[in-house]
This record gives structure tokens, C-alpha cells and sequence, in this order.
């Protein structure tokens, strides 16, 4: 159970202002509409600034425009919602097990263990595996064959990496996710298909977060890369050969398809399908559901697909929709004869 921390404390930690009691001390952090004395939260935009006469909140952390009309205790950031991020991270760390080695690991005699490293129960490590110091390898995971996992990563319950996969240092893989397992790649044989080894490898960078039972196929040649900071949500379909550049996050249900560039600082919302072979440039948001067919050459914000409505206004649209390649050839002729008129007038 945490102690807590003070008000000054927190501000020093997060870069924040002070208003108010520096010495209170803060148990814990809440939703603002539930949150009582002990406990602090964040209002980040004046849509919510009604919680500041309602709420219970101990202290509260406030942009500047809100918290110049607050009289209780709150910490002032530009950034309310990353000093909250980071007063959790204080306040409420993951627990981490002892160093240890469960009795019923499988572990390869040539497996090199650094200081610190706990594998729990059940887990398996292939011949040549690297655990740099401080590793958490928790239950049921397997590391084929040459896997290197870096300093204080963590592998929740039931991951697996496929042979020869690299993940750098700092990272998180939660229970499910699969590195390293064979791409989608088959030549057609006389009706038939003949599988095409994948011979590559995953490289994971560092500070990376990867989502339950997210898959992230290995390379058929070379390497599928997933660069520094990147973060990956649940249920992710990443391709061969895919390149994710540096702080790109990706949210819950996409699928990329094999050899895709995405660029640096991309967002790609959830639910989004990217076909093969595109490249996608810095700084791009890609918003849910949207389909990307082309090549995205410019950072900006990109969409596609529809919003729901009711059944009988969608029927009625996705008619019109097979109707439009047929006005389009109705209204470029009427145009045609139109110009055509109004050149006779004009002679």
C-alpha cells in the first residue's frame, strides 16, 4: 500500500505550479466525479470545468485558465493529462516480483541470465536466449531459439517469440502477444500454394508497448522493425517486413499487411486496414475504420469510410453510391453539350 506522496512532491515530479496546502498528502488517483479526499485528479478542458464545485477531490491538477477561478489545493500544468499519467505511475506502480527462477522453468543450458532477471512458472528458454539485467519474464512464455529481451523489459503471462526475435530495452508485452511467428507468404503452385519460408526476424526498439494478443509476424527476409517509443494496442495484425518509425502508436483492431512503411509520430486509429507495400510519411493520422489503398505521401489527417445511421438512410445512400460512376458520365456529357451551346451563342 503506498504512503502517498505531498502536493510538493508531485509538483516537483511533474514540472507543475503549487496552489494551495504543499504538504498534503496524496494517497491516490480517481476519477473526479468519484474521487474523495485522499485522493487527487484532473479536469483538462473547461467542458468539465463543472466538477470544480462538485467534486471531493483532495487537490486536483488544472490547466491555467481553470485553475485561476480554483481555490483548493491543485497542481497548474499545461499538460494536465501527462501530469496525471505521471502521478500514476507514482502512486500506483505494477508490483514486480523477486528475482528468481521458478522451479518448473525449462531454461537451455546456454541461456545467458543477467542480475535480477525473475521468470515465473512454466516458462521456456530456447538455446541461446539473452535476458539483460532486470528482465520480468512472467508465466507460461516462450523464447525461441537466439531471442535477446533488454534491460527491465517485461513480458506478461503467455507471450511467445519466435526464434532469433530482438526486443530492445524498457518495453512491455502484455499476455497473449505473439513475435516472430511466420509471415503470410505463399506462391501459387498449380492451384495450390507452396509456403515461402520466412527466414527474417522481429527487432523491437526500445520503450516499445505491445498489446495483448497482438501478432507481429517475422520477416521473410531481413527484418520486421518496430522502432523506439512505438506503441501498439491489443488485437494488432502487423505484417512481414512491416517498419514502424519511432513513437508511432497504433490502436486496437488494424491490421497492416506485409512490407507497409509507416512513418515517425503516426497515429493510426482502430479498426483500420493498410494494404501492402505503401508508405505512409511522419507525422500522418490515419483516423478508425479508415481504409488506406494508396501510398500517403504528407503528414496530415487522413479518413475514409462512413459513419453509422439508420438502416434505411444507409440502403438508400449505398444505392446512390453504385449509381455514381453512371451520373458522373450523365453529367460530364451534359456538360459537354452545355459548352458546346454556349460556344454557338457566343459566335
Amino acid at each position: 500500500m503506498t504512503r502517498g506522496m505531498s502536493l510538493q512532491e508531485l509538483a516537483e515530479h511533474t514540472g507543475s505550479h503549487l496552489q494551495g496546502d504543499a504538504g498534503f498528502r496524496v494517497m491516490s488517483v480517481a476519477p473526479v466525479e468519484t474521487a474523495q479526499v485522499q485522493d487527487i485528479s484532473y479536469i483538462r478542458g473547461g467542458k468539465f470545468r463543472h466538477f470544480l464545485d462538485s467534486t471531493q477531490a483532495g487537490a486536483l491538477i488544472l490547466p491555467l485558465e481553470l485553475a485561476e477561478s480554483y481555490t483548493g489545493n491543485c497542481l497548474v500544468n499545461a499538460n494536465p493529462y501527462l501530469a496525471y499519467a505521471q502521478i500514476v505511475a507514482l502512486l500506483h506502480p505494477a508490483p514486480r516480483p523477486e528475482a528468481s527462477i521458478h522451479p518448473s522453468a525449462v531454461i537451455a543450458s546456454d541461456a545467458e541470465i543477467g542480475e535480477g532477471v525473475s521468470i515465473g512458472a512454466h516458462v521456456v528458454l530456447g538455446q541461446g536466449v539473452e535476458l539483460a539485467a532486470n528482465v520480468i519474464i512472467e508465466a507460461g512464455c516462450v523464447l525461441g531459439e537466439a531471442c535477446k529481451v533488454g534491460e527491465n523489459t517485461r513480458l506478461y503471462p503467455n507471450v511467445t517469440l519466435g526464434y532469433g526475435t530482438q526486443v530492445g530495452e524498457r518495453c512491455i508485452i502484455h499476455s497473449g502477444a505473439v513475435l516472430g511467428a511466420d509471415g503470410f507468404g505463399f506462391a501459387p503452385d498449380n492451384g495450390a500454394w507452396y509456403k515461402i519460408p520466412q527466414v527474417g526476424n522481429v527487432v523491437v526498439g526500445d520503450d516499445v508497448e505491445i498489446g495483448a494478443n497482438t501478432c507481429i509476424d517475422r520477416a521473410a527476409l531481413g527484418a520486421t522493425r518496430i522502432g523506439n517509443g512505438v506503441k501498439l494496442d491489443n488485437l494488432l495484425q502487423i505484417g512481414h517486413n512491416v517498419q514502424i518509425g519511432d513513437h508511432s502508436a497504433i490502436a486496437a483492431c488494424t491490421a497492416v499487411a506485409g512490407s507497409v512503411e509507416i512513418g515517425k509520430h503516426c497515429q493510426i486509429g482502430g479498426m483500420c486496414a493498410i494494404a501492402g507495400h505503401l508508405s505512409i510519411a511522419d507525422h500522418v493520422v490515419v483516423t478508425g475504420t479508415s481504409m488506406v489503398s494508396r501510398s500517403i505521401t504528407h503528414a496530415g489527417v487522413y479518413s475514409s469510410g462512413t459513419s453509422a445511421t439508420e438502416n434505411a438512410v444507409w440502403r438508400k445512400n449505398a444505392a446512390r453510391f453504385n449509381q455514381l460512376d453512371k451520373l458522373a458520365r450523365r453529367l460530364a456529357e451534359l456538360e459537354k453539350q452545355l459548352a458546346d451551346l454556349q460556344n454557338k451563342g457566343s459566335n
